[in-house]
């Protein structure tokens, strides 16, 4: 419980600020048009309602009875999630955004709960081109291409 609460105070600090830095961005965009805000403004507010569920959530959950073990913390899976996202940031120009998020999925899905792997494929790539389809096709946004190895 005292983990879930931290994490509600970091998580709602992130998305208070993103709120505040993406409404201190421009509306210009060149070639797209959805504003460059769009997208760190509604992050900021669906990270900022999800803080607040957790909190609540926090608040109102009964500890077990009896059960006096302290919360087990995994870091293995949290460092290789962590690495797979900073490969994420630094690969996505390079591979193109459905690549590079198709690759970041299954590895956080295999971290996860390893086996499925044929259903970590199949959500990867329909939530990998359904995500660039949606957003480049319906509302006119830009995206890092598919990689172009020339």
């Amino acid at each position: 419980m005292k983990f879930d609460k931290i994490a509600v105070v970091v998580f709602l600090a992130i998305g208070i600020l993103f709120i505040v830095g993406s409404l201190n961005i421009s509306n210009n965009a060149y070639g797209s048009t959805v504003g460059p805000k769009t997208f760190p403004l509604i992050l900021g507010i669906i990270l900022a309602i999800l803080s607040l569920r957790l909190l609540y959530e926090a608040f109102t959950a009964k500890v077990k009875e009896g059960n006096t073990e302290k919360e087990k913390l995994n870091y293995s899976k949290f460092a290789i999630i962590f690495g797979a996202a900073l490969g994420y940031a630094f690969f996505l120009e390079i591979i193109g955004y459905v690549v590079a998020t198709f690759l970041f999925l299954v590895i956080a899905f295999q971290t996860m709960e390893r086996g499925k792997i044929i259903y970590t494929l199949i959500i990867s790539a329909v939530f990998s081109f359904g995500v660039y389809l949606f957003y480049v096709n319906l509302l006119g946004g830009a995206l890092p291409k598919f990689p172009l190895f020339s």
